[in-house]
């Protein structure tokens, strides 16, 4: 055992002391650096959180025949401005406080064009908005993935689509991906033409011959087509991602930019078996129409999280009667798919569920017309 004297034992005690007091304000100081990283990196995702919002109307859809309504509101916060700064048709007013009106002295009829662009003025800068005169079909029928089963057309394709408006749906279903290389894809099940969609690039995707020489489309050219018209809606539906909830959120944020970017909110209503979907398309827009398709929430957990409405398999609607009544009591949309059998088209026109999709939108319509 080592002898020290006095002097080595005191210098030894001071230098022990000054070491644990140092080591002890280390300590203090990572603590505090690692709170300070905590709130700074919460404020931060709270803050990216909220400017993702995009601007938007709460209504696109102007009425026949009246002058000086209301069309919508802007979702400006409270005190910030907005302003007017294009309106070739000079229909509209708009006020600081973001309310889009028909001037008192305009009408909107049959005979005037239908569809308006304006663009309005934030400190964010200039965004441009397409305003639709409401000629819209509401009659229930929701094309799943287009008119194809009776016309020899591919699923989700132009053609599909273009029956779709031809025959008289309110809606038209389809489905989106993304590609490998995060471009979106128009596709029902994960894999088409033998290649995973989420393992190939949009370029190899889009060489993929569909039925009778179609090829698979982009979303703005299913974008661009329905727009032609302002009868059928679009119905879509983001694909729940089998790479987890950033993909889901990816593919989500990538159609809803896409359709905003078009200038096509007057077209387009969302439904997703994601909820991490749902959730981030209303992130993104917050007067969406928004359809859950998964049953695994409750009726007030939806209402809660912002959701427009269910949009469940109709063995739902037939298991619980009321299930319908239960949604629109307290403010929810329904739809039921896929429905394909006369009796069960008829229990859910019973139900008056307010969407029905269907592969057989053909029929559907008949059984609508015999009733008139």
């Amino acid at each position: 055992m080592p002898v020290f004297n006095h002097n080595e034992s005191a210098t030894a005690y001071i230098h022990s002391i000054v070491y644990i007091r140092l080591m002890s304000k280390n300590i203090i100081m990572k603590k505090l650096l690692f709170l300070f990283f905590i709130l700074f990196s919460s404020q931060t995702v709270m803050y990216s959180q909220s400017s993702t919002e995009l601007l938007v109307l709460d209504n696109y859809l102007i009425k026949n025949n009246k002058r000086g309504v209301k069309v919508g509101k802007f979702n400006i916060p409270a005190g910030e401005k907005i302003s007017l700064v294009k309106d070739e048709a000079n229909l509209f007013v708009l006020s600081e406080d973001g309310h889009l009106l028909i001037k008192k002295n305009a009408t909107i009829t049959k005979s005037t064009p239908w569809r308006f662009e304006i663009t309005v003025k934030t400190k964010d800068g200039e965004k441009t908005f397409e305003l639709v005169r409401d000629d819209f079909i509401r009659n229930k029928v929701i094309a799943h993935r287009g008119a194809w089963k009776n016309h020899d057309a591919s699923q989700n394709s132009l053609k599909s689509l273009k029956k779709a408006i031809e025959i008289g749906c309110e809606g038209s279903e389809f489905d989106v991906w993304l590609s490998s290389d995060n471009k979106v894809i128009l596709s029902h099940d994960p894999e088409i033409g033998g290649k995973k969609v989420e393992e190939t690039t949009a370029d190899e995707l889009f060489k993929i011959e569909l039925k009778d020489g179609d090829k698979l489309p982009s979303l703005e050219e299913y974008i661009k087509c329905i727009k032609e018209q302002n009868k059928t809606r679009l119905v879509l539906e983001v694909k729940a991602s089998q790479k987890g909830k950033e993909r889901c959120e990816a593919v989500a944020d990538s159609a809803v930019r896409i359709v905003h970017r078009m200038n096509a909110q007057a077209w387009t209503d969302y439904i997703t078996f994601s909820f991490d979907a749902a959730k981030r398309i209303r992130e993104l827009d917050p007067t969406a129409k928004i359809l859950y398709l998964e049953a695994d929430k409750t009726l007030e957990e939806l209402k809660a999280e912002r959701m427009s409405g269910i949009d469940y398999h109709y063995s739902n609607f037939i298991k619980d009667t009321d299930l319908a009544k239960k949604a629109k009591s307290i403010g929810l949309l329904t739809n039921a798919w896929t429905v394909n059998k006369v009796e069960d088209m008829q229990t859910m026109l019973d139900q008056n569920i307010d969407y029905i999709t269907t592969d057989e939108p053909e029929i559907l319509l008949e059984i609508l017309d015999a009733k008139k």
